[in-house]
Parts: C-alpha cells; structure tokens; sequence
C-alpha cells in the first residue's frame, strides 16, 4: 500500500507519543463515549442489522425519538444528523432568513452561531454574567433596546449550567420572539425543575462523542410544536414531497439519524441518570479538593439550577494560570481544554456586533475545564488533583 511521506511522519510522531506516554499511566480523557455496562446499545443496533434497517429510518429512529421527548417532557422530537443541524431546523422553523437579526450568546462554540449563517441571517452577540456563565439577561435588554426587530433568540446552557430562564423569556415575550435552547451540553440538567430545552419554542439535544450520552454523532429537535416538528423532518428528508416520482417543492437537506445511530442513543438513554450522577460526582470531588486553593473559582450552581455538570468548569484569577494547569496535565497524559473563546472574538465572527461589558473575555481568559470522563476512577481523580495542587506548592 502506498504511504505518502506526510503519513509516514505522522505515524512516527504517533509511535514517539505512545513511547512518551507508556510510563505516564492511562490517558485520562476530558470525556469520552461511555457505553452501558449492560449492553443496551449493541441490543437495539443488532435489532437494526437482524432486520436490516441499516439506512435512514427505521423502528429506532422512531422510538429514539419517542422516548427522548417522554424523557425531557416534550410533545415531539425529530432526530437529526447533528445537534448543529437541529439549531439549523430550529431556526428555519422559527422564520428565520436572510437579513434577519439573531441574537445568540458569545461564549459558545461555532456550532451555535454557524447555522445562523446558513440561513443568511446576522448574529448579534450577547454578553455572560457571572451568575450563570450564560447570557445575561441585561446584557439581553440592551440587544432588544438597539435591535427591536429582532427575529429570534438563541440561548445556551453552557457545560450543562442552565442560563437564567425566566428573565429571558420575559424578555422574549415582551417582544414576541422565538427562543431556541442550545441544550447540547445540558440533557439530563433542569431549571427550575424543568428540563432545560423544553422553556423555549424550540430545544435542541448533541449526542457528538464527547457528551453526556452518545450516539456516534447525532442530535435532536424537540419542540411542543407537533406540527412544526412534523415539517422538520420532511426538510430533514430532502423535502421529498409525497408522489410516486421524486419531486421536491421545498429546499431539503439531508439531516436525519441513521436507524442504527438511534438504537445507540436508545441503549445510552437508559443510563442517562447514572451519567449525571458521576458528572455531579467528579464536580464535587474537585471542588472539595481545589475549591480552597488561592485564586480558584468553580462554576456557578444557582438554587434553581440542575446541571448535568457536563465538563467540570473552573476560573484561576491568582498566580497560577490556565495554561499552567493544561500544561501540567499534558506532560502527564491527561486531557483538559480552555473555555470556549467568545464568538465576537474570533476572526470569521469578530465583524458582527457584540453587546456587553467583556464578561465572557475575562471567563475565557481565565478558565479551564478538567478532566470530567464518566469512566474515570477515584485513582485517576486524585492524580488529577495531585498535579494541580501541585502548582501551589
């Protein structure tokens, strides 16, 4: 088989990386697919290969998305291809079009304001709080007071915190615009006991590799909407209208999940509770352990807030920096990552308008999320905890 010389040193780089490692202990990863220990998973993907429902569609794909909207407490759900697909839908339900106006949280990654592009429409970048680390409801009324005109709006809840709802959607009611929930950090967290993505018009769920559950890749719209949930999915099947030929009256695209995709969603829906419960777990574990040291701040956990504890999220505003801490885990094989970088601030975005007092720079500039895998073990947790309270000594 030919190789090319580029592949060759990449292969090289990787044996020197693995001879690296081999003295370092197990790679410790931010957060990694975690399948069910029961086997869930490969129970319902064999049932799509005994049946050969392999393609698009299928038994799963329906019951995946009875069971999450059952779960999460809403109407209807429409499976999709991606989380950042469910955002595009959302906001092609909402109306959303070219010359549009939408407002959508800075401190978030790409996947939450690319579709907003898609659609020909222009993003207006709102501001965190501290509070919540999500948009700030303040930061939301100056948008309105510059942009009434305003088509909708896209809130997230970032690393499985949930944004202050009812602030929000006071806002938006006030001015009769869309919400959109990017939920894709938070299934399995709530507000207010409600579950977050189920506030808004439109909720949108990620199953990528690195959340709560997984699907491979994947997402979900969900929605009281039925029959707007309904037209979701015609556009997610490349609008292919109802006739014996292949007609197509709309623009389609094709989003959907696959059969056997779904029947791992379902298997990972099953362990969704015990998910969370480690997420809290490793939280806790932290806090507890680096919560005293001089400069560190936890992420915020309000009395009406829930979260899944998605990535394990902290600021350092003394001496030892973030990349102090990433450096430090990765000399030792452990995985961590800064916060998301402000959307405002980044090159493709950076011409669009952003509202706020920078709240979101100083967040990004100053954290760092830790290891947060639900397969880690108390052993690997305290080697974490080792080598970052090792940087106050």
């Amino acid at each position: 088989m030919y190789v090319t010389y580029i592949e060759l040193q990449a292969n090289q780089k990787k044996k020197r990386i693995g001879r690296k490692f081999e003295s370092m202990g197990e790679r410790i990863f931010l957060s990694s697919p975690h399948m069910s220990d029961e086997g869930y998973e490969q129970q319902y993907v064999q049932e799509a290969f005994d049946t050969n429902w392999i393609a698009p569609l299928g038994t799963n794909v329906n019951e995946f998305e009875k069971e999450l909207a059952a779960k999460v407490g809403s109407k209807s759900a429409a499976a999709l291809s991606s989380g950042t697909a469910a955002i595009h839908l959302a906001l092609k339900a909402a109306g959303v079009c070219e010359g549009d106006i939408v407002f959508c949280p800075t401190l978030t990654f790409s996947a939450t304001s690319n579709p907003i592009i898609y659609q020909n429409a222009t993003p207006v970048f709102i501001d965190s709080n501290y509070e919540t680390w999500n948009m700030c409801p303040h930061a939301l009324e100056e948008a309105f007071q510059k942009y009434p005109q305003v088509k909708a709006v896209i809130v997230v809840h970032l690393y499985g915190l949930s944004a202050d709802m009812d602030p929000i959607m006071n806002l938006c009611k006030k001015y009769n615009v869309i919400v959109i929930e990017d939920s894709a950090e938070s299934l399995g967290g709530y507000y207010k006991g409600q579950h977050t993505g189920t506030l808004g018009d439109y909720g949108i769920f990620s199953f990528n590799g690195n959340k709560i559950i997984t699907t491979s890749g994947g997402g979900m719209l969900v929605s009281n909407n039925e029959k707007m949930i309904k037209k979701t999915r015609f556009w997610a099947t490349q609008s292919r209208d109802q006739a014996r030929h292949y007609q197509h009256s709309e623009l389609g695209f094709n989003y959907r999940m696959s059969n056997v995709v779904a029947g791992i969603g379902r298997g990972q829906l099953k362990v969704l509770k015990e998910r969370v419960e480690k997420k809290k777990y490793i939280f806790d574990f932290y806090k507890r352990e680096l919560g005293e040291l001089e400069g560190v701040e936890f992420m915020p956990v309000n009395e009406w807030d829930e979260p899944n504890y998605w990535l394990s999220s902290l600021t350092l505003n003394g001496e030892v920096r973030p990349i102090d801490v990433m450096r430090a885990l990765e000399e030792e094989n452990i995985e961590s990552r800064p916060i998301w970088k402000p959307m405002h601030m980044q090159p493709y975005f950076k011409k669009y308008d952003f509202v706020g007092t920078g709240i979101s720079k100083q967040l990004f500039e100053n954290g760092v999320c830790l290891p947060s895998d639900t397969k880690i073990t108390d052993e690997d947790l305290k080697r974490v905890v080792k080598i970052v309270k090792g940087l106050w000594s």
